[in-house]
């Protein structure tokens, strides 16, 4: 009976909200309906504010207008609350036909406000005297006039002055200084009327006066240039501060429905500890013989309760464990973490040292290539200078699966990835340094002679002539090649030499070092003991000798 009760009470409680929004209505509505209906005529009354003025020097007038400055400033509180009524019903409002008239009776609102207070402004007694004044020649008093508006407008546009708030409370902000830059806007005119009026004196018995005016009218100048950019920089803080009003409203109110979810989710009972006494006391009190029937049913409930505690025990061990075993997993990313940090910057000013040309200094700086690679032996190897050791196994480990399954194991992945491929580019330079000291270590032991009988002995397992070599390499069959097209031709071919060896081989089949090398100059240098042109040369001065000693015919 006790838990029905507590949930029939949060229920009703709940209901109070909904019941408290037809008085907000109402108020709203009544709040809204001066300003709607009969403002229009306090407008009409406005107008006899400045009555015809002739060209004598006005006096303030004390009728209307300062009257109506003081309703229009009672009013504004009402106005302020009306405001904040319709948009707490707007906000509220779950009827789809609502939102609209709601935002329709504000919208009108605000521009029946706006539309007095521009009226109010653009008829302002402080203006239109400044304006007689100007008129009537006082240009005097017009000078002071102004000055002491501007004296009164700079401290309230202080840059230290505060400007952020909630949402309404900056609106109205906004909307007060639009109000106040329409009224700067409008006394423009009147500083530019001065201005002509002060050029268009002439000299005569207040010439000792013109000093004086003109540091005036100076003095005029700089304060209306400084509230003017007063006014601007405390347009841009008031629209910042609204932008950031905006942003708070947006995250506030999901939080607090939010809250309110999670609050209305909770369980209504008391907890079983306070509802003991309630419930001994109704065993007390029930009829003799149901108390066996009531004993029975609260063991069930008792052994029940006990088995889903120990359910709930065992799975709160179960994620304790596994806290352990995440917060140890973390432990081990860090540690991860922090050794491929410490990787990369080894690596990283190995990197920015050359590399050296010692055969023995290159192996010793492939290690951080050998050490990145998962498939390392389970014993951790000790890492370059600052690294520190780390088992390749247990990082492997780490990693295995198609993806991780968390945002620092994917940061670590790819940050492993990254130290991989440039350990393999390393590796790769270094790689390269170490075969071209051995090529070069080799090429110092370079023999023409060695390499003419290898090569020669490589055509001959290729069941080829060295006619055929020459024109498999001779691609347009011109008959010749050049040195480049013989070095590519031969390291194509899969002949065991190098780029070092073929370079000097080039040179030395260039026999006539016109950069060709042709048929008889290639056939020549594979075997110099059959040289084609000497034996041709040998062969025409035979011929010679031979027709020089034939007897000559007789005739």
């Amino acid at each position: 009976p006790h838990g029905t009760w507590v949930q029939i009470s949060n229920r009703g409680g709940g209901r109070g909200i909904p019941r408290g929004r037809p008085s907000r209505a109402l108020s709203l509505w009544q709040g809204w309906k001066p300003f709607a209906l009969h403002w229009g005529r306090e407008r009409t009354v406005g107008a006899l504010w400045i009555g015809g003025w002739g060209s004598q020097k006005p006096a303030c007038p004390t009728s209307h207008p300062p009257e109506f400055q003081r309703g229009l400033r009672a009013k504004r509180p009402a106005y302020e609350a009306t405001l904040r009524s319709g948009r707490l019903l707007l906000q509220r409002a779950r009827h789809p036909d609502d939102a609209p008239r709601l935002q329709e009776g504000l919208a009108e609102l605000k521009e029946r406000w706006g539309a007095v207070c521009g009226w109010a402004a653009e008829r302002c007694v402080q203006r239109k005297l400044e304006e007689r004044l100007l008129f009537c020649g006082h240009v005097t008093d017009a000078l002071q006039t102004l000055l002491e508006w501007l004296y009164q407008a700079e401290p309230q546009l202080a840059e230290g002055a505060p400007v952020a708030g909630d949402r309404d409370l900056v609106a109205l902000l906004l909307d007060k200084h639009k109000v106040f830059q329409k009224e700067l806007d409008q006394r423009a005119s009147c500083i530019q009327t001065l201005r002509h009026a002060m050029h268009g004196l002439s000299p005569g018995p207040s010439a000792g006066e013109s000093p004086w005016l003109q540091r005036q009218v100076e003095e005029l100048g700089r304060r209306w240039e400084l509230v003017s950019q007063l006014s601007v920089s405390r347009r841009d803080r008031l629209e910042a501060a609204l932008r950031q009003a905006e942003e708070f409203h947006t995250l506030l109110h999901p939080f607090l429905s939010r809250l309110s979810e999670l609050e209305r989710s909770l369980p209504c009972r008391s907890p079983p500890e306070d509802e003991g006494a309630g419930l001994r006391e109704s065993l007390h009190c029930c009829h003799p013989d149901s108390a066996i029937t009531i004993r029975s049913w609260v063991t069930v409930a008792r052994s029940r309760f006990q088995e889903v505690s120990g359910w709930a025990q065992q799975q709160d061990e179960r994620l304790q464990a596994q806290m352990a075993t995440l917060a140890a997993k973390q432990e081990e990313v860090a540690r991860l973490f922090d050794w491929v940090a410490a990787a990369e910057e080894s690596l990283s000013l190995r990197d920015r040292e050359p590399l050296p040309e010692d055969a023995e200094q290159l192996e010793d700086g492939a290690g951080i290539a050998t050490l990145v690679q998962p498939s390392h032996s389970p014993d951790p190897l000790p890492g370059r200078r600052g690294t520190g050791r780390l088992p390749a196994r247990n990082l492997a480990a780490a990693l295995e699966g198609p993806a991780p399954q968390s945002p620092p194991l994917a940061q670590l992945a790819h940050r492993w990835q990254q130290l991989w491929l440039a350990a393999l580019d390393r590796q790769y330079r270094l790689q390269h340094s170490r075969q071209r000291l051995q090529e070069l270590e080799e090429f110092s032991h370079f023999d023409f002679t060695v390499w003419r009988k290898r090569y020669l002995q490589w055509i001959g397992h290729r069941k080829s002539r060295v006619l055929d070599v020459f024109r498999g390499i001779d691609r347009d069959q011109d008959g010749r090649i050049t040195q480049q097209e013989f070095v590519d031709g031969v390291l194509s071919s899969k002949f065991p030499t190098n780029t070092l060896e073929m370079s000097a081989v080039a040179g030395i089949f260039d026999n006539n070092r016109d950069g060709f090398i042709d048929y008889y100059e290639f056939a020549s240098a594979l075997h110099p003991s059959r040289d084609a042109l000497r034996r041709t040369a040998d062969t025409d001065r035979i011929q010679d000798e031979v027709r020089r000693q034939r007897p000559a015919p007789s005739r």
